[in-house]
């Protein structure tokens, strides 16, 4: 057992022990090679089903880091540009004046289209022909490229029907022949996940309080006009079987060992897979763009389709890229030092106090196991 695997594995277990999660994923890979693949606690608690290494999880936003892998893959064949007009591939988009919006302004959510109607249902949300239909007539918040704000949901639909667009496949397709199938974890990493696989999946659970804090929030803020209260992210939402079944690329559901091997086999090559050339690794790492976001308030950096940095700031982890998701789950890549880490939970918190925690064990550590 290497060192790293043991220190993971006992906070692992000290954080299920003492009620902070109750199951999770770990795994970290260095230079193609993994480091570690932890596992603890309970799945399910209606069952007592443990948490495996294969286990899924719902991790909301973790899974766009997929979406733009996707999107950049296509963009090294030559199918579009990050400066293609969207509406160029999709010309319904060019709708109210947004004929301008190009693949660079979404994969940095600046493309002014953050928001889903406040009237948009679930079921709405799995119906990908109406949704896209619905997003292609929004009228834009801003002048794309002149600001940014989190296009929680719109960001997977946006790249998705672009994907569809010019490959004429749906993007959970795409994903499986060009991504998980070579990596060899192709029932391991979903945006929509077979209802025949959903007794592999972690059962979600909100951390208590979490009600009462969403009924705090004062009406007025951004978040609030970007989409229904109903499409919050709650563990109620994330074990619904038509939301678990329907692409969703905004999305993901993953194991920790899956979404960690994809950053390795972005940073370089995993079992002969390398999914970026290094030219494009550091186009797309980069800092694109920086600032207050419109929609939540805080200032945040973007490369292409990533966000940079940790949790606790882009300023301390420059060389990193990453996606987290609502509830606490957060995956990275570093640029710097090869490591691809990935966490996964089904206890829903509010912050990334525990990725926060474990991404400083690893980075810890990764000098005891060049």
């Amino acid at each position: 057992m290497s060192d790293i695997q043991k220190r993971l594995q006992e906070a692992a277990d000290r954080l299920v022990e003492s009620g902070t999660e109750r199951g999770l994923q770990i795994a970290v890979y260095r230079h193609g090679e993994q480091l570690a693949d932890v596992v603890a606690g309970i799945a399910d608690p209606d069952t007592g089903r443990v948490v495996e290494p294969g286990t899924v999880f719902y991790t909301y936003s973790m899974g766009k880091a997929a979406t733009a892998t996707v999107a950049h893959i296509l963009v090294e064949r030559g199918l579009f540009t990050y400066d293609t007009p969207v509406a160029e591939l999709w010309p319904e988009f060019a709708a109210h004046g947004k004929g301008a919006v190009t693949v660079r302004h979404v994969l940095t959510h600046t493309a002014g289209v953050p928001g889903l109607p406040l009237d948009t249902t679930v079921e709405d949300i799995c119906d990908w022909d109406a949704i896209c239909a619905t997003i292609a007539d929004s009228r834009p918040w801003w002048e794309p490229g002149t600001a940014m704000g989190y296009h929680a949901y719109t960001f997977g639909y946006l790249i998705g029907e672009i994907v569809r667009r010019v490959t004429g496949k749906p993007i959970s397709q795409v994903l499986r022949e060009e991504v998980t199938e070579p990596l060899g974890v192709a029932d391991e990493l979903y945006f929509g996940m077979p209802v025949s696989e959903h007794g592999r999946l972690a059962q979600l659970e909100d951390v208590p309080g979490a009600s009462e804090m969403m009924a705090s929030l004062p009406p007025d803020l951004p978040m609030l006009k970007a989409g229904p209260v109903s499409l919050f992210p709650t563990a109620e939402l994330g074990n619904r079987t038509d939301v678990l079944a329907a692409d969703i690329p905004a999305g993901g559901k993953t194991s920790a060992r899956a979404m960690a091997r994809m950053y390795a086999a972005l940073l370089g090559e995993v079992s002969g897979v390398r999914l970026l050339s290094p030219e494009r690794l550091r186009e797309v790492t980069a800092t694109a763009y920086s600032g207050p976001d419109q929609v939540f308030g805080m200032d945040s950096s973007w490369g292409l389709g990533y966000s940079i940095g940790l949790p606790q700031g882009p300023a301390d982890s420059p060389s990193v890229f990453a996606m987290g998701g609502a509830g606490g789950t957060f995956a990275y890549g570093d640029t710097a030092t090869g490591v691809s880490f990935a966490f996964t939970k089904n206890r829903l918190t509010q912050d990334f106090s525990t990725a926060v925690e474990l991404s400083a064990l690893v980075q810890d550590s990764v000098g005891t196991d060049r």
